[in-house]
């Protein structure tokens, strides 16, 4: 007489076709949510963000693949309910060093002038150009 084990015995066909048998469904369960949060999702736009299929109880982040800066939060609770898209617009950010950096850079560097002093070389050019003019105009003459 055979009597049956403690666990449930639960059949999965796998891709071959061959039947496996898994005895503890939380094991896979914790797999599943370890392969989720190493994947970046993408989707086209916010009707697929709201279209994409999550299980109960879990959350996924979602990437834009047609708008750029754009992310989605879709979660559902336990029971199964989706709650509301969560959209956000996300952007980088450059460390301060680096921004405090460059300024200095532009601002304190020899090598560019302002535009005030531009003006005036610019101003100091034309005369001396018309100081020319005048010089070869009257030696002609």
């Amino acid at each position: 007489m055979a009597y049956g084990s403690f666990f449930p015995q639960t059949y999965y066909p796998t891709y071959y076709g061959a039947q496996q048998m898994a005895h503890t469904q939380p094991q896979i369960a914790q797999n599943q949510q370890q392969n989720a949060n190493t994947n970046m999702i993408w989707v086209q736009g916010e009707n697929a963000a709201k279209s994409f299929p999550v299980s109960a109880g879990q959350t996924v982040q979602l990437m834009d693949s047609e708008a750029e800066g754009i992310m989605y939060i879709k979660s559902v609770d336990p029971s199964g309910m989706p709650l509301p898209l969560r959209i956000f617009e996300y952007s980088e950010k450059k460390s301060q060093n680096n921004q405090s950096r460059r300024t200095d850079e532009a601002i304190g560097s020899e090598e560019y002038v302002s535009r005030q002093e531009f003006d005036e070389f610019r101003e100091d050019v034309k005369r001396s150009i018309k100081g020319i003019k005048k010089h070869e105009e009257e030696g002609e003459g």
